[in-house]
């Protein structure tokens, strides 16, 4: 097959997968020229993550894609809805969930009973706008994201394998399948055994995997053999549904398996008749089936000079409660419009170092996460008294809650100057009097400043930064002022319209966006 690759570009993404997509469009709408190669000729088929966190829907959000995630997730609950809703979820420590429950998630796979939740706690209150939009599973999410980065000129070019890379101090030469490429920046999106990475030298330390897992949708002769839900033995623990045929397995078998292989029928059937102590019969898998293991690792650095990774490239993981595919569209929300004002020429080549400065500390989190839950599934007794005394902890208010503030990544923050509860956190649904929140106005990406001072002194200020900083005025209120990063971080708020609020907030302008294009004005009017 003969595909044709940009022969010089601002940027080239490694990955067609949802964080190279992501990447990718945020990159073209700084103004970046860009290409994504991917060395698969078609996507990816196989069955991955099944929904989506708070952070990844309110990204989707704020680039006005919500309306399409919740017609994925209205689409879902018409497929499995009814069975999502079955007692094959069980709570931790027994009982039945109500029907219409919220989405929670699972740790370890004792799933969070939503009645326990305290749905009034403020970190969840106020990232309510997007929760029809979290049962978006990836397939369907790569799809949008596609057609995303599609509609802003992104060509993504498959087929393509990346061979050879050379940083030469003023651009990439990437060798790849194609032909040679020129490249300003070479960002590896191309998952955890990624070339990219390899061939920066880049290292991958981490800890070795012990088990291997499954997931597939198959048709089932016995499904009466099966307990529904989470079930644990000796040999491991498997699932399932929610919905009909879909079967995850865990076996601590040393993790053993060819990854590079094709999951077969018998290979899940024997894997699940081991776990499970039956001879249930698997008649016919429906799709491409996963295998995946608890192999946890982080690259040594995000950053290599002109070269970059995100997503799994820089970190991988078991998909216990689902970190992995959120984490690395932080990355790219994060990298994008960074790397995006350097190709710019508006921020200095130092505004990258802050990107393994701030996705580092998350990165590190969600290893921690996972390998904690695979210390819960052993089948060992040790494990399973641990199993038992962390289901009594999911049985309470502030235990399940505090699960589902983390699992949902609500409580994520990234450590910013200033000393307001809202600095470094992703901006919370804030509503205005015309009926609109603030996101609504920055679906174009860039910077956003809210102002509710009575004469309009923050975006006076702001003024010296047009084209990079778009405002929106409203009505006296707390907090008075919000200035927002592209990748939706909170870089600077104020309840005050003082002087001081004014000179924090100018601070907060050249730390992030740059020297302005004309003298900001400091007047309070």
């Amino acid at each position: 097959m003969n595909v044709s690759v940009n022969q010089d570009v601002d940027v080239t993404v490694v990955g067609a997968g949802p964080v190279g997509l992501v990447l990718a469009a945020e990159l073209a709408l700084s103004g970046a020229t860009v290409q994504v190669l991917e060395r698969r000729a078609e996507p990816d088929e196989a069955m991955k993550a099944g929904a989506i966190n708070v952070p990844t829907a309110e990204a989707l959000d704020r680039r006005g894609l919500l309306p399409a995630a919740e017609q994925v997730q209205r689409e879902m609950i018409e497929r499995v809805g009814p069975f999502s809703r079955m007692a094959d979820d069980q709570p931790p420590g027994g009982g039945r969930r109500a029907r219409g429950a919220r989405f929670t998630g699972h740790f370890a796979g004792m799933v969070l009973d939503a009645s326990l939740v305290d749905w009034s706690d403020p970190d969840l209150a106020t990232h309510a706008a997007v929760a029809g939009a979290r049962m978006v599973p990836q397939r369907e999410l790569e799809e949008l994201l596609a057609g995303h980065a599609a509609r802003l000129g992104v060509p993504v070019r498959r087929g393509v394998e990346v061979t050879a890379l050379e940083d030469t101090g003023d651009g990439v030469l990437v060798g790849t399948s194609a032909g040679t490429v020129r490249t300003g920046w070479l960002v590896g999106c191309d998952g955890g055994r990624s070339a990219v990475r390899r061939l920066a030298g880049i290292d991958f330390p981490g800890t070795d995997p012990e088990l291997t897992g499954h997931l597939a949708v198959v048709d089932i002769a016995d499904p009466e053999k099966l307990a529904n839900g989470w079930a644990w033995s000796t040999r491991g623990a498997y699932r399932c549904g929610p919905q009909p045929g879909r079967v995850v397995t865990v076996e601590f078998d040393g993790a053993r398996a060819d990854r590079s292989a094709p999951v077969t029928l018998e290979e899940v059937q024997t894997s699940l008749r081991r776990v499970s102590g039956t001879d249930v019969t698997l008649t016919a898998l429906r799709g491409a089936a996963t295998r995946w293991t608890d192999n946890a690792r982080q690259a040594a650095a995000y950053r290599s000079e002109r070269v970059l990774l995100a997503g799994d490239a820089a970190h991988v993981h078991s998909p216990f409660g689902g970190q992995g595919l959120n984490l690395g569209v932080g990355d790219a929300m994060n990298l994008g419009w960074k790397l995006g004002a350097v190709v710019a020429g508006w921020a200095p080549e130092g505004l990258l170092d802050t990107y393994d400065a701030e996705r580092r500390p998350l990165g590190a989190w969600v290893l921690d996460w996972t390998r904690a839950q695979i210390g819960v599934l052993r089948g060992d007794a040790k494990s399973a008294a641990l199993r038992e005394f962390v289901a009594d902890l999911l049985s309470t208010r502030d235990g399940t809650t505090y699960a589902v503030k983390k699992i949902s990544g609500v409580t994520q923050r990234i450590d910013l100057p200033g000393d307001h509860p809202l600095v470094g956190r992703f901006v919370p649904d804030l509503w205005l009097r015309d009926g609109s929140r603030l996101v609504d106005h920055g679906h174009g990406g860039g910077f956003l400043l809210l102002d509710r001072t009575a004469d309009g002194a923050f975006v006076r200020l702001a003024a010296a930064w047009a084209g990079r900083v778009s405002s929106v005025t409203d009505g006296h209120a707390t907090p008075a002022g919000v200035l927002v990063r592209p990748d939706g971080v909170v870089a600077w708020a104020s309840d005050t319209t003082d002087i001081a609020a004014v000179t924090s907030l100018e601070a907060a302008l050249h730390r992030w966006a740059g020297a302005p294009l004309s003298s900001p004005e400091h007047e309070l009017g």
